[in-house]
This record gives structure tokens, C-alpha cells and sequence, in this order.
């Protein structure tokens, strides 16, 4: 250690030098040897930096590096994250992964392999031929199922997830597209029809019949009135003269 050390130091140091940093670190920082070309620096982080993994003692707390392989790691034999071109697994760093596991290459870790899962089938379809179910004697009919799992890259590829058979159906004729719900529409019409000329009628048998009662009104109103004849016994009575 370099003869000139100082007690008021910078950056976390407890002790330090003017040629070697720092030499101790204030308590919970962790003291580490940074590498500058031919010369090792002390400096004290709150955390290790990558590739070093942290102790602490009881006089100090010092950061120690991983295995090459390692690019994190918790001790220094059990790596949390790999260097390039390494696969983890179990806090080893390999670069081929053992026999019943596949490299992932996203994660870079050994991982389970999956093979493909899928539902149950499905019930067949109806029997069909060019998306009709009639008009003819032989047919297809299929049925489907789903994906539940997909493969990873070293499992199982995924079966089929639908199947076709022939089929045969009873021969039947097929109605016309839109016959059964033109015939309904042509009766509602017809219907409708027949309902507004029976209204027809019977608005201008009851416009006939209130202008016949206006028409006899009318003449009653118009024609004189009959005077009563007179009575000949009346007519025939002697006139007084006498006054």
C-alpha cells in the first residue's frame, strides 16, 4: 500500500490512496479492483458490477469475479446468466445442452422439450357436396381439432387438425333458394290484398249509404209541406149577416 493514505475521500471510500483509490469502503459498499491498463484501481459500488459476484465479512465487503463463462452469477459456481454462446442450466454455463433438454436461443437457457398437443375431434359435419346437403347421393363429410400445445423446436410436430370422408345420403330434391320465403311473401301480399279491397268495399258501401240518408234528408228539407184539406161541413155553414 502506498505510504500517503488519506482519511477524506470520495465516492464511497473509507481509506484511500493517491495512487491506489480506495483501500477501504464505508460500511454496505462493496470494494472491487478496477483494472485501468497495467494499473488496479479500488473503487466501492452499493451493487457488484457484471461478471463479479458480492461477500460480505465482517472487516469488509469485496466483490469477487465469476467463472469466464459467466456473464452474472451468485457464487462463483453457480452462474445466473450466461456469456454469449453458452447455455444456463442449473447454475452451470454449457455450451451443449445434456440429452432429454434444447438449447433455447432466446433465453439461452436448456429448457423442457414440448411436443404438440391438440383438443379431441369434433362430431362430423352433415354430409355436404359443394356446400349443399341435397341434391345428391354421395358426399363428404369432415371433422375438425384444435391446438392446445405447440411443439418447441425439438418436439413432436402437430398431427393433422382435420379429416374428410366419404358419405351417402338419401337422394332428396332441393327446394329453390328463396321459393319458401317468396311463396310467404307472394301470400302476406295477397293477404294483405284481399284485406285492403274488402276495406275499400266497405268504406264505399257505408260513403253510399250515409249519402243516400243525406240525399233523403235533403229532400225532406226542400219539398213544401202538404196543406191539410178543408174540412166541406166547415166550408158549407151559413154566414152570419145579421151584424
Amino acid at each position: 500500500v502506498h505510504p500517503n493514505v488519506s482519511q477524506g475521500c470520495q465516492g464511497g471510500c473509507a481509506t484511500c490512496s493517491d495512487y491506489n483509490g480506495c483501500l477501504s469502503c464505508k460500511p454496505r459498499l462493496f470494494f472491487v479492483l478496477e483494472r485501468i491498463g497495467m494499473k488496479q484501481i479500488g473503487v466501492c459500488l452499493s451493487s457488484c458490477p457484471s461478471g463479479y459476484y458480492g461477500t460480505r465479512y465482517p472487516d469488509i465487503n469485496k466483490c469477487a469475479k465469476c467463472k469466464a463463462d459467466c456473464d452474472t452469477c451468485f457464487t462463483r459456481n453457480f452462474c445466473t446468466k450466461c456469456k454469449s454462446g453458452f447455455y444456463l442450466y442449473s447454475g452451470k454455463c454449457l455450451e451443449k445442452c445434456p440429452d432429454g433438454l434444447e438449447a433455447n436461443n432466446h433465453t439461452m437457457e436448456c429448457t423442457s422439450i414440448v411436443h404438440c398437443e391438440t383438443s379431441e375431434w369434433s362430431p362430423w359435419s352433415p354430409c355436404m357436396k359443394k356446400g349443399k346437403t341435397c341434391g345428391f347421393k354421395r358426399g363428404n363429410e369432415v371433422r375438425v381439432r384444435e391446438i392446445v400445445q405447440h411443439p418447441s423446436a425439438r418436439g413432436n410436430p402437430c398431427p393433422a387438425t382435420n379429416e374428410s370422408r366419404k358419405c351417402i345420403v338419401q337422394r332428396k330434391r332441393c327446394q329453390k333458394e328463396g321459393k319458401g320465403k317468396k311463396n310467404r311473401e307472394e301470400k302476406r301480399k295477397k293477404s294483405n290484398k284481399d284485406e285492403s279491397k274488402e276495406t275499400r268495399q266497405e268504406s264505399k258501401g257505408r260513403a253510399a249509404r250515409r249519402q243516400n240518408r243525406e240525399q233523403r234528408e235533403n229532400n225532406n228539407k226542400t219539398q213544401p209541406k202538404k196543406r191539410k184539406a178543408p174540412n166541406k161541413e166547415q166550408d158549407l155553414a151559413p154566414v152570419d149577416t145579421a151584424h
